[in-house]
């Protein structure tokens, strides 16, 4: 999480379920496909929460059907995101009207003022472009800036998994594949990101494979604890706190996808099993 915010920049108001209700409906034949299965989604409170989880292999897909799960539910999350993001015409302006912010402290503190609920990936975009034998797991390196806004902020921490999309692609070429240099250095130097591997999912194509998604929300993690005394040991203790959950969730969402009847595509198509 950047520690340096544009004194020009100000965070606009957050959307609201109506604004994005045509997101929700564009997305509506691809859900009824997928079928996302959710677990402990009443620990998500339609505000003053901060949400972090793992990011997953090219960071997009699981999240636009997250989306309208949270606002068919009236539930509107502030997604924190890179700066490069905000560096790409009309994906910038869509981001932006989803409610996404640059993810700098400032930012996070005036949304915090507001009570929003906030979603973080502290694995950033370094997480989005695992490599190959990376699969669901947490690269979140030394950060700990979350940690330290939670406890300074006094916001509980919503932990959550997302499970799915990273057995829907197969690597093809990771980052560190020599073939791949040219895009490292145009996305360091151009976006000052990482590059994305190359990916294949439905044949060829850099399309997942219409596998179920499964999302698992954790019971809150008080920070009320620390007295608002965000310092580097109080950080560490709450990344690690929060990572073990994460981890956890996915284990479990592991364990119970082996259950669902209807993991199958055609099990869902046909309705066949039962829904939780």
């Amino acid at each position: 999480m950047a520690k340096r915010q544009d004194s020009s920049y100000v965070v606009p108001p957050a959307p609201s379920p109506e604004a994005l209700a045509p997101f929700v409906s564009a997305l509506a034949p691809l859900r009824r496909i997928i079928k996302p299965k959710l677990y402990g989604i009443e620990n998500v409170p339609e505000r003053g929460a901060l949400l972090v989880g793992n990011h997953t292999l090219w960071g997009v897909f699981d999240l636009a059907l997250l989306g309208p799960e949270f606002i068919d539910r009236k539930i509107v999350v502030r997604g924190l995101a890179d700066h490069f993001h905000f560096k790409v015409p009309l994906h910038r302006d869509a981001i932006t009207a989803m409610g996404a912010v640059p993810g700098t402290r400032d930012n996070v503190r005036e949304l915090m003022r507001r009570g929003d609920n906030i979603l973080v990936f502290p694995g950033g975009a370094r997480e989005v472009a695992k490599r190959k034998g990376e699969k669901y797991q947490l690269i979140w390196k030394n950060r700990i800036g979350f940690a330290l806004m939670a406890i300074e902020g006094r916001y509980p921490i919503i932990p959550f998994a997302s499970l799915g999309i990273e057995d829907a692609l197969d690597i093809v070429l990771d980052t560190e594949n020599p073939v791949l240099a040219p895009a490292r250095i145009f996305a360091k130097k151009f976006l000052d990101a990482e590059a994305l591997p190359i990916v294949r999912g439905v044949g060829p194509l850099p399309i997942p494979r219409p596998d179920r998604l499964y999302f698992w929300f954790g019971e809150p993690i008080s920070t009320l604890e620390y007295d608002g005394v965000a310092n580097e040991e109080s950080a560490r203790d709450l990344r690690a706190r929060t990572a073990a959950a994460i981890e956890g969730g996915l284990d479990f969402l592991q364990a119970e996808r082996e259950h669902d009847p209807e993991r199958s595509l055609l099990r869902r198509i046909l309705g066949s099993g039962s829904e939780a």
